[in-house]
């Protein structure tokens, strides 16, 4: 479906971009290092993306008008092909958090960098990572290892989730510090993805995607 199609407007110079044709994948959109701000350009150039809650939890605040709840939702994006989103949402109900948080994901997207970084594993593949990944959150640090080709993803159950949605197939995990809060222990995993394709991409790009992830409130 082209942009056109879908009734979208961009509202973005990246988004006009994606619009024309003058970007036509993910890659070169990222590669850009203009900002994703407009979820319909991840729509655009990964339909196949699917989402994974990864925990949602009842929050409250007192306000002069008296107690007030709402819900806060983890959640992932990916496409299990090499592209992974987080985001954390709030909401007074829960299936406005969860959708809030499906679009704050998709605007902080990035090429997982995979690869066959293990020594047992013959060079080329794609199944793991290239190098070992390491992550932090709160008090969470998870690091994620390459593993042989068959070993399949070794860590706990949010770990790997997420890993599955990256795209990465085989891992060696192991996580420190109160790994039973569910939110810090995908964001440490996220952050560590994070590190590792970071150090694949350009300066200008890194900044510009740094400064949009910080800039992106719940």
């Amino acid at each position: 479906m082209s942009a056109n199609d879908s009734g979208w407007t961009p509202q973005t110079r990246l988004g006009r971009q994606v619009q024309a044709g003058d970007v036509t994948s993910m890659d070169e959109a990222l590669a850009t290092g203009l900002p994703l701000k407009e979820p319909e350009i991840v729509d655009q150039m990964l339909p196949n993306m699917d989402d994974e809650v990864l925990d949602i939890n009842m929050v409250q605040r007192m306000t002069d008008s008296g107690r007030r709840v709402k819900f806060r939702v983890a959640v992932a994006v990916g496409n299990r092909n090499g592209y992974l989103g987080y985001a954390e949402a709030r909401d007074d109900q829960v299936g406005g958090a969860i959708e809030k948080a499906i679009d704050v994901a998709k605007l902080q997207v990035i090429s997982v960098d995979r690869g066959s970084g293990s020594w047992e594993d013959s060079a080329g593949g794609r199944n793991s990572l290239t190098r070992t990944a390491e992550g932090k959150a709160g008090s969470v640090e998870v690091e994620i290892k390459p593993a042989p080709q068959g070993l399949g993803l070794a860590g706990a159950e949010t770990v790997r989730n997420i890993l599955d949605l990256a795209g990465v197939e085989d891992a060696w995990t192991s996580s420190n510090g109160n790994t039973r809060t569910t939110v810090n222990l995908a964001k440490a995993t996220f952050n560590a993805l994070v590190s590792a394709s970071q150090a694949r991409t350009p300066d200008r790009a890194r900044r510009v995607q740094r400064e949009a992830r910080e800039g992106v409130s719940e």
